[in-house]
């Protein structure tokens, strides 16, 4: 029976081919657009009642045929679950404490007291700078200053036993306040000629060498940095305003290290850079994060989107009709290992790592149709694998 009807559909398709042909080709060489306007109306027409009749001659060729048709799936039975999407990006490791050190006076670059790859602790000394003189200086006016001030105390105590002129007090009194400021102003020029770490840190680069002359702003001395208190910072898209917030979860991925951490936005920027409509986001690092340096880039994904209790596929068993809506097939068990696939019209919602979240037209405990998905037919009769 099977095969008598295959025959006769050849056939008719044969003769009806070969008459179209010619018609075809007659009305191609009349360039008349009305009547290739008719033309292909009709063929379009002949196509849709062409698929209608085979659709009809399937399904009686099934339940006439007695041998098992079913085609093999894998399925899949649905269950809520957690879903999150996430924006990737790049961004850049930095750290405000990575300096470079100058010197504050100028003069011979005396001794160098550390080398590279030294830990320092703030306020260590680094560096001494010859200082021209400054400290015989300090020591004469430091024994000025001895003078004045015991000169003064006096006058002060005659002065409060009414024994004395005010003239006398206030001169020297004058006189121990101007030697007392030069002292200080000597003290804190030949601190300069003293180089210590403004911060706890390694010694990454010592650029100087010991002799040289140094001058304020123009010969650097040294590269302090400090690992402890890293942090990236990247640039977000405008149209993400509303779904990143300070302590939204971060996933940041160094791929020159093969390694991923956990994080979270730590800061969000308030300005909108008008040349690019983006936002500036900052992560801290942890504190010893071994590996990373400033400068490094690194791949974050922000989790912009979390949905709770969601129905999530993968993305690939989905079909897409004419009308731009997506199938997916639901299996229906009628017997052991096998059931009908039901065509099922969905609603999705974002995609992420291969997975599609459904909005409708599914629900949890579901059996969905994986494997064979993509070349399924509403009422097909398919079997699982044992």
């Amino acid at each position: 029976m099977k095969k008598s009807i295959s025959l006769l559909i050849i056939f008719i398709s044969l003769w009806s081919c070969s008459n179209k042909q010619a018609n075809i080709e007659e009305v191609l060489e009349s360039n008349d657009m009305e009547r290739l306007r008719e033309m292909k109306s009709q063929l379009s027409q002949q196509q849709m009642q062409i698929k209608d009749d085979l659709t009809k001659i399937n399904q009686k060729l099934q339940k006439l045929d007695t041998t098992d048709q079913s085609s093999l799936v894998t399925t899949l039975q649905l269950n809520d679950t957690l879903f999150k999407h996430y924006l990737e990006i790049q961004g850049d490791v930095d750290t405000d404490k990575n300096i470079v050190i100058y010197p504050e006076y100028s003069g011979i670059l005396k001794t160098i007291s550390v080398k590279e790859g030294d830990e320092v602790r703030a306020g260590q000394i680094l560096a001494r700078i010859d200082d021209g003189g400054l400290s015989s200086q300090l020591a004469q006016i430091e024994t000025q200053l001895s003078l004045a001030k015991t000169t003064f105390e006096r006058q002060e105590r005659l002065w409060k036993q009414k024994i004395g002129s005010e003239i006398q007090f206030l001169e020297a009194k004058s006189n121990f306040e101007s030697v007392q400021n030069s002292a200080k102003q000597l003290r804190a020029q030949l601190a300069k000629t003293i180089v210590r770490a403004p911060f706890s840190g390694t010694i990454d680069q010592v650029i100087a060498d010991e002799g040289q002359v140094v001058n304020p702003g123009q010969n650097a001395l040294f590269r302090l940095v400090n690992l402890d208190e890293m942090y990236i910072t990247a640039e977000v898209p405008e149209s993400y305003l509303g779904k990143i917030n300070k302590g939204t979860e971060v996933q940041i991925q160094f791929a020159a290290l093969d390694k991923s951490i956990a994080g979270s936005i730590n800061q969000v920027a308030n300005y909108i850079n008008p040349n690019n409509r983006s936002f500036e986001v900052k992560i801290n690092l942890p504190a010893k994060t071994q590996g990373i340096k400033p400068n490094q880039i690194a791949t974050l994904k922000i989790n912009d989107y979390t949905a709770q209790n969601a129905i999530v596929i993968p993305e690939s068993i989905l079909q897409e009709n004419a009308a731009g809506e997506h199938i997916a097939y639901v299996f229906k068990p009628t017997e052991k290992n096998k059931g009908i696939a039901h065509k099922r019209k969905v609603k999705t919602g974002l995609t992420y790592d291969n997975k599609i979240e459904i909005k409708a037209g599914l629900k949890a405990g579901e059996i969905i149709i994986i494997e064979g998905a993509r070349s399924m037919r509403d009422q097909q009769k398919v079997k699982t694998k044992a």
